[in-house]
């Protein structure tokens, strides 16, 4: 049994790929992968957010775990799955199937709709989801943006080590750098702490994180290993410069549709996803346009990923 992994470097959020009529298309996972691959990502993090997970039927996750696990060994890629949603039993079940199918951990977000009113009952369906993978890794997801659920995270991860045996760290995705710091330094640093806002990420490079789970991984991700390397040599300036560059690309597509915009420009790195799923939108052709030319005005095609 393995319940112990550090997701360190960048682990791309993975969209998942669709037909022009918002059906899945699992053919197109292997070029996706290998996309990835060559760009140096080795690890991802598949059905969360960025795969539009909450818009998907639980035949078409399953359906997307086998692509993703039949593709990644050929490229020597790792993968993580999403299990969350707000049916902790789905999420037992997807994570069963991941677990058969390869993958190395598994991770659910808190349910949303009828949210959980206390620590206690957050970590009671966590437990139900990271049950039905008990031999790999379990990460939560914390999203309180999206999810609308927030506690201390180090709350959480106590009662989490009471309550999961396979736990094994937390998916930080919040703002909030002081908490963040204090989750790095629970117990001295005992549970893995992924960060996961790609706009702050030299921010959580400073206060120690050694690993980020990213949207924007997928289509730039020359541009932060640049950016840790520049940190880690002590360049600062440069590592500035960097994270700026993902700012103004980051605002630049979200005030066009994020998520539409990101699957448009992965098609025109070469790597084909698809469009996004309703009840998200698609830019149209002149918005892909002004896309193109405010991206290309800031250098993204020069340095978002490597030639």
């Amino acid at each position: 049994m393995n319940t112990k992994l550090t997701l360190d470097g960048l682990v791309a959020a993975t969209h998942t790929t669709m037909n022009a009529d918002g059906s899945c298309n699992p053919s197109l996972v292997d070029n996706q992968a290998a996309f990835l691959s060559a760009q140096k990502i080795s690890k991802v993090f598949i059905t969360g957010s960025t795969g539009e997970s909450a818009h998907l039927q639980l035949a078409e996750r399953l359906e997307n775990i086998s692509a993703w696990c039949e593709a990644a060994p050929k490229y020597g890629i790792d993968v993580i799955v999403h299990t969350g949603g707000n049916s902790v039993y789905d999420g037992r079940e997807i994570a069963a199937y991941a677990a058969k199918a390869g993958a190395v951990a598994t991770s659910a977000n808190s349910p949303c709709y009828f949210k959980p009113g206390s620590v206690a009952a957050l970590v009671d369906s966590m437990a139900v989801a990271a049950s039905g993978a008990p031999e790999i890794p379990f990460y939560f997801y914390d999203i309180p943006p999206l999810t609308g659920v927030s506690f201390n995270p180090n709350e959480v991860m106590a009662a989490c080590e009471a309550k999961i045996p396979n736990f094994a760290g937390l998916k930080f995705t919040n703002p909030n750098m002081a908490l963040y710091l204090d989750a790095l330094n629970y117990k001295d640093g005992k549970y893995d702490c992924p960060w996961g806002c790609d706009e702050w990420m030299l921010s959580a490079l400073v206060l120690g994180a050694k690993g980020a789970v990213g949207s924007s991984f997928n289509y730039a991700p020359k541009l932060y290993l640049d950016l840790m390397a520049a940190y880690n040599a002590g360049d600062l300036e440069k590592a500035r410069e960097l994270q700026y560059n993902s700012v103004k690309m980051i605002n630049i597509i979200a005030a066009k549709g994020y998520m539409g915009c990101c699957k448009a420009i992965m098609g025109w790195l070469g790597a084909e996803v698809g469009p996004a799923r309703l009840p998200m939108g698609n830019p149209d052709a002149a918005t892909q346009k002004q896309l193109r030319d405010e991206l290309t005005a800031i250098g993204f095609f020069d340095w978002a990923i490597a030639k």
